[in-house]
C-alpha cells in the first residue's frame, strides 16, 4: 500500500514508523513544507523519500494528514481534489468541528476519515517521532456515517496496527470533551509555568525547590505554541466554557483557603481524588451502528 504522510513531525513520523513495522506500507512518501524536516525524515528512515505535494498525493492509496489544525481545514479539500478515487485520507487533527465542515459537501467526502489520535509528547519535529507512541492510546473517529465502509475498514486496520483503542463520536461531542480533558490541561500548564516564571524574576532560587510534582504538572508547557494556539482558536467556544468552570473551582478553593476552612478544602480535594478511579478504567471500544458490517478482511 503506497502511503503518503503529510507533516513529518511527532505524529506523522510516529505513524509512519508504526505502519512500516506492521508491514502495511509498501512505500512511504513524505511531504513537509520545512525542507530540513523533510531531509531529516528520510535520514531517520521515517519515510522512503519525499516528493512534491501533488505528485505524492496522486500516487497514494492512503494519505495521512498530520499538520496543524489551522492549515488542515483549509488544506484538506485540496487533498481530496487530487487523490485518486480509491484513496483513503485520514487526518490527525485535535479539533474536528471546523475540519469536518470544510469537506462536508466535497464529492469525495466518503474517502475521508476524520480522526484524532490522543497521544503525544511535549516534543516536536521528526526527531521526536518514535515507534510505540500510540500503543494503548485512544483514537477517536468522528462522523463515521459520512465515510465509506471501505475507508473506515482501512482506517481501522491502520489504527489496529498502531495498537490503538478506537471509539466513535460526532464532531461537536468530540470538541466539547477534548476541551476539558486535553485543551484545558494544556492551558493550565502554560499558565502555571508563566506564573512561576514571573515569580522567578524576583526569587532566583525558586527552581531549586521544584520537585517531580512541579515538573510533571508543567511538562505540557513545553509543547509547541505554533501547534496549540490554532487548536485553542478552533475550539474557542468549548474551551471558553471549560475555562469558566475551572476558574469557578479555583475561586471556590481560594475563598475557602482565605477562610482557613480546612474541612472544606479537605472535602474538595477528596472529591477530586475520584479522578484516580476514572483514569484506571480503560476506555471501551464503541462501534457505530453504521460500521457493524465492516470486517478486517476487506483489506
Amino acid at each position: 500500500m503506497k502511503t503518503t504522510i503529510i507533516g513529518l513531525g511527532l505524529i506523522g513520523g510516529s505513524i509512519a514508523l508504526g505502519l512500516r513495522k506492521a508491514g502495511l506500507a509498501t512505500e512511504l512518501i513524505g511531504v513537509d513544507m520545512n525542507s530540513a524536516n523533510a531531509r531529516k525524515a528520510v535520514e531517520l528512515g521515517l519515510v522512503d523519500k519525499t516528493l512534491p505535494e501533488n505528485e505524492a498525493l496522486a500516487k497514494a492509496d492512503l494519505v495521512v494528514v498530520a499538520i496543524p489544525v489551522n492549515a488542515l481545514h483549509a488544506f484538506l479539500p485540496a487533498v481530496l481534489d487530487v487523490v485518486k478515487k480509491e484513496a483513503v485520507i485520514i487526518d490527525c487533527g485535535s479539533t474536528k468541528g471546523l475540519i469536518c465542515k470544510s469537506v462536508s459537501n466535497h464529492a469525495k467526502r466518503e474517502q475521508f476519515v476524520a480522526a484524532h489520535q490522543i497521544a503525544g509528547t511535549e516534543n516536536s519535529g521528526p526527531t521526536a517521532a518514535f515507534h510505540g507512541l500510540f500503543k494503548g492510546k485512544t483514537n477517536i473517529i468522528c462522523e463515521a456515517s459520512k465515510s465509506s465502509e471501505r475507508a473506515l475498514a482501512l482506517a481501522r486496520k491502520v489504527f489496529d496496527a498502531l495498537e490503538m483503542n478506537t471509539i466513535f463520536m460526532e464532531a461537536e461531542e468530540h470538541d466539547r470533551h477534548v476541551a476539558y480533558v486535553s485543551h484545558l490541561s494544556h492551558v493550565s500548564s502554560f499558565l502555571l509555568g508563566q506564573t512561576v516564571l514571573d515569580i522567578e524574576k524576583d526569587e532566583k532560587n525558586i527552581f531549586n525547590l521544584a520537585g517531580s510534582g512541579f515538573a510533571s504538572t508543567v511538562r505540557l508547557a513545553k509543547s509547541s505554541p505554533e501547534m496549540w494556539a490554532p487548536i485553542f482558536e478552533q475550539n474557542v467556544e468549548c474551551l471558553s466554557q471549560a475555562l469558566l468552570e475551572y476558574i469557578m473551582h479555583l475561586q471556590k478553593f481560594h475563598y475557602h483557603l482565605m477562610k482557613r476552612d480546612t474541612k472544606e478544602l479537605h472535602r474538595i480535594m477528596s472529591k477530586a481524588n475520584e479522578i484516580r478511579r476514572v483514569l484506571r478504567e480503560p476506555a471501551e471500544s464503541i462501534e457505530p451502528k453504521s460500521t457493524e458490517t465492516i470486517t478486517k478482511s476487506q483489506f
